[in-house]
This record gives structure tokens, sequence and C-alpha cells, in this order.
């Protein structure tokens, strides 16, 4: 029985590029592809692959908050998580939310056919750099490290996220209730209620908070 695997990317030319990428490897097959992670969550429970490959930086959900909707579905789904960048924020914010999998864009020719492997064999797959962080406890949780930045803001829901990352996008509280299968006045709520947790008074301080946070 082969090995199916979806791809989400919101860049069709990198799409097409992962799916020749794995295709060409003997008993695996691309079941579905799908621009953002929204299309991801749905296509998944509808085709149940084996792996699912996500993009961190999606419109209208990321991969990150996909990831997180895909655990709830099913704990014991596989994902890999692609991304520009191998910060310590990325990567706790990854495992937290349930990846097995950790590969850089940049090197994605050289490493997914081998993380896609590695599920495949129940292990899991980092980086160099994450492996080095857990070695060194970096991600244990409740780990804290004292280096002069601010306080962290009140964390927000899986909803709430998903809220941000909408408006951030340049949503309007319409557009959000449209997107989440919500009332205008649920979606209002929710903005009300993120700008009084943040303590923030406008769009842009979303934006910025979406920014630093990897939201978008």
């Amino acid at each position: 029985m082969k090995m199916r695997i979806l791809i989400a990317d919101d860049h069709e030319v990198v799409r097409r590029g992962l799916c020749t990428l794995l295709q060409a490897h003997e008993g695996w097959e691309i079941c579905g592809e799908a621009k953002d992670g929204r299309e991801a969550v749905e296509m998944t429970k509808q085709m149940k692959p084996d792996v699912v490959i996500l993009d961190i930086g999606m419109p209208n959900l990321n991969g990150l908050a996909a990831t997180r909707q895909l655990m709830q579905q099913d704990p014991h789904q596989k994902i890999i998580i692609l991304t520009l960048t191998d910060s310590d924020q990325v990567i706790r914010e990854s495992l937290d939310a349930g990846a097995r999998g950790f590969v850089l864009k940049s090197d994605a020719a050289r490493d997914l056919v081998s993380a896609v492997e590695a599920l495949q064999r129940n292990r899991m797959f980092f980086t160099p750099r994450v492996n080095d962080m857990v070695l060194a406890g970096f991600l244990d949780r409740g780990h804290s490290v004292s280096d002069g930045k601010p306080p962290k803001l009140p964390k927000l829901t899986p909803r709430e996220r998903e809220v941000v990352q909408l408006l951030a996008e340049g949503k309007s509280s319409k557009e959000v209730a449209c997107a989440l299968d919500l009332s205008t006045k649920t979606a209002e709520t929710h903005r009300s209620n993120i700008m009084r947790k943040l303590g923030f008074h406008s769009i842009r301080d979303i934006v910025v908070y979406a920014i630093q946070n990897n939201i978008i």
C-alpha cells in the first residue's frame, strides 16, 4: 500500500516542486494539495493522508494553527512543518502544536525526503539546530531565560489566534465572521476581547503582534 501525502503551501510553484520531489520516491503518492491552512484541515479530514506537510506562513489559517486543529481531529496525525526560519519561538510553537517534523524551506530539496522517511518509521525529524535545542533543554515546558526581553503577553486561545490572523490580513469583522462561520456580532466580540486582553488600541497593534508571533 502506498504512503499518502498531502501538501499545503500557498505558492503553486512551491507545491509543484514538492510534489515532484516526493512522487519520485517509490511507494509514495500525493493524495492532495491545499493552498491554505483551512483547506488543508478540510482535505485531511476527507482524505486521511499518512503525512501532512504544512507551510507555516499561509493565508486564512497558518501552518501552526492548522497543525493544532489537525491534532485535535487526530492526535496521531503525522505533520511536517515547512518554514523559512528556525527561530527559537517558531521551533517551540511547532513542537507545542504537535508537529513531528520541522524542515527549513531552504533545505527542503535535501531534507524533506528524509523527514517523510523518518515519520514513516514513526520517528521524528528536525533540523540540527532543533536537535541542539532539545539536547540543551531549551524546549522543556516551563523553561525560562532571563534575557532582558519584555514579559510575554497573555496567551490567546486557538480561536482568538485565528481571528488575529484574519484581522492582521486586513479582513473586516464581517469577513472574519464569514471565514470562521460565526455571526458578525460574535466576531466583533472576539475582536474586542483580543484588544482588551492584549492591551491593544488599533489594528496596527494586532498586525505587529501577528508578525512578531509568527501568526502571519
